[in-house]
């Protein structure tokens, strides 16, 4: 079983990753855009859509990371995000439409997910 204040650590951590995630979806065209295998040429509007809900989630994990007790149905939709990001561009790599680099990258999206499934197994549901 995982401490609570083990997961707010890890929650704080995803946090900061969707952050750095969000600078990196926003701004492609960077150096360390580049280094992730981003496209370069991505019109803003989608550049700015991907951003908002990125640090969307990242809010919602430091919002998780400052409750007495984090909210098991948001942790389990936090979850979901993250895996689903995996899958996504696991296909798109497997499709030749990204790099062995936003593959790299989003690892750590996986290492979160188990993380987060973790502590779902371990903690208690509500009452």
């Amino acid at each position: 079983m995982m401490s609570t204040e083990l997961f707010r650590r890890i929650l704080w951590a995803a946090a900061a990753f969707n952050v750095f995630g969000a600078c990196l979806l926003g701004f492609p065209a960077s150096s360390a855009g580049q280094l992730a295998g981003l496209p370069a040429d991505v019109p803003l509007a989608y550049r700015a859509l991907v951003t908002v809900f990125v640090l969307l989630f990242g809010g919602t994990y430091a919002w998780l990371a400052w409750q007495p007790q984090p909210n098991r149905p948001m942790v389990v939709l936090g979850t979901i995000g993250k895996v689903s990001v995996v899958v996504v561009v696991v296909a798109l790599w497997l499709a030749a439409e990204a790099s062995l680099n936003s593959v790299a990258v989003v690892a750590g999206d996986l290492v979160f997910a188990l993380a987060f499934a973790y502590w779902l197994r371990g903690s208690k549901p509500a009452a």
